[in-house]
Order: C-alpha cells, then sequence, then structure tokens
C-alpha cells in the first residue's frame, strides 16, 4: 500500500496521542509478538510498537520485520517507538485524498 506524504502526515497526528499497544520483552521478536500486532492492526489499524534496545542495527533489523511481517507501513520512528499503520476491512480511519 501506497500513501501520499499528506496521508503520512494526516496519520501522524493521529497516532500522537496514542500509547504504545504493544512492548517487546527480552525475547526480542517472537511469533507471539508478531501475532498479537498483527491482531492490534486488525483491531486498529495504527498503532505505536515499543521497541527497547540500545543497539540501533538490532532496532531497525527488528523494526523493518515487523514491518515485513504484518505487511503494514512504517510511519514514523522516534526514539524507540515504530508507528505503523496498516488499513482493516473496515476501514476505521477515513485517510484524505
Amino acid at each position: 500500500m501506497k500513501l501520499s506524504n499528506k496521508q503520512k502526515q494526516f496519520l501522524k497526528g493521529l497516532a500522537h496521542p496514542l500509547k504504545p499497544v504493544v512492548q517487546l520483552g527480552g525475547n526480542g521478536l517472537t511469533e507471539g509478538v508478531v501475532a498479537e500486532i498483527d491482531n492490534a492492526l486488525s483491531h486498529h489499524e495504527l498503532i505505536k510498537v515499543k521497541v527497547p534496545t540500545d543497539d540501533r542495527e538490532e532496532k531497525a533489523l527488528i523494526m523493518d520485520a515487523i514491518v515485513r511481517e504484518t505487511n503494514s507501513v512504517k510511519l514514523q520512528v522516534i526514539g524507540h517507538t515504530l508507528i505503523i499503520y496498516r488499513q482493516s476491512e473496515d476501514c476505521k480511519i477515513q485517510l484524505p485524498k
């Protein structure tokens, strides 16, 4: 799914007040965590995921894997927080044209 810059800015604005829905633990990115993120995306469409690791390369790899495994769009990374979006069948969020 391709989003225009206007749509990305709109979604970032919606994501600003949100709290992280999923937080990775000591085991890192497991199948259960990916399933939970997938479930949260189906329910909310726009979520934040907290990836608490100090290694920049590892954090980037984990975030890329999350986006790839969930077929979502990476909107923004702020510190340890990843903001992702995936449209559901219900289309809860109405995107601008």
